[in-house]
């Protein structure tokens, strides 16, 4: 019997490819979103919202297994219990939670709030998978490109990132849900450990351009924390292979492409 797997936040940069894998897995899939869109073969569009915890109970019934991965800035540890206890209720079998690498070790209230949000699912009870992924290459892009437009561009000593492309996380995502719970599984960070001077600098000559950096440290727990690379991904995490320059380049050859077309 093919039950439907509920993925919230399934309209969203990772969503989106996550829904479409399950589909392509001949998976039925049921969207919770906050803007339903019209139904289509496989997949169904339902209205509800995690954080205010309206319409969980018909999104979850007939569910086995969840895909939560609807976040935002704040209301992510709420949204986490809300969907623990309705899924709790439903009887559910399998929760699969993205979350970041750094939750609990970085002294930034995201961090600590995506902490909560695993704690949630580590105590529902319920069998559950938990997969810390490093910032998305979509999501340090314009943190580059922001900093890359100014005359002098800050870049703080020892802010570095692991940038990994969204269809990779998509796929692991697919993976662990179409498996059995596995609690925490290793960490997805993308191949290489860039200084936040090497992604800007690689943007700008991306563009034709070269940038004057400004280097200084970042003050307090904080910038120890990134220094100390608290936000970084261990030993054991799995790696990507779409490198920063590749996704540079793709981007700018689909961005041509379009511009061909007119």
């Amino acid at each position: 019997m093919n039950t439907p797997i509920l993925v919230t936040g399934g309209t969203g940069t990772i969503g989106r490819h996550v829904v479409r894998l399950l589909g392509e897995a001949g998976r039925d899939v049921r969207v919770l979103t906050r803007h339903p869109r019209a139904s289509t073969v496989g997949v169904q569009h339902v209205a509800g919202d995690t954080v205010r915890g309206t319409g969980l109970a018909e999104a979850l019934a007939g569910v086995e297994t969840v895909l939560h991965l609807a976040g935002g800035a704040k209301g992510d540890d709420v949204a986490a219990g809300n969907l623990v206890r309705a899924a709790r209720e439903a009887g559910a079998r399998h929760l699969v939670l993205i979350s970041v690498i750094g939750a609990g070790e970085m002294p930034i209230g995201y961090f600590r709030m995506k902490r909560a949000a695993e704690q949630e699912f580590e105590r529902s009870g319920i069998p559950f998978s938990i997969l810390r992924v490093a910032q998305l290459h979509d999501f340090v892009l314009p943190v580059a490109r922001t900093m890359a437009r100014m005359p002098l561009a800050p870049a703080p000593r020892g802010l570095r990132f692991e940038p990994v492309s969204v269809e990779e996380v998509a796929a692991r995502l697919v993976e662990v849900a179409l498996g059995e719970p596995a609690g925490r599984v290793p960490d997805l960070a993308g191949p290489e450990v860039l200084d936040i001077a090497e992604l800007i600098r690689t943007f700008a000559e991306a563009q034709g351009r070269r940038r004057r950096l400004v280097r200084f440290a970042i003050p307090g727990a904080v910038g120890r924390a990134y220094r100390a690379g608290a936000n970084l991904a261990g030993p054991a995490a799995l790696r990507g292979r779409r490198t920063w320059r590749e996704f540079l380049a793709e981007r700018d050859g689909a961005r041509d492409r379009a511009a061909a077309r007119g």
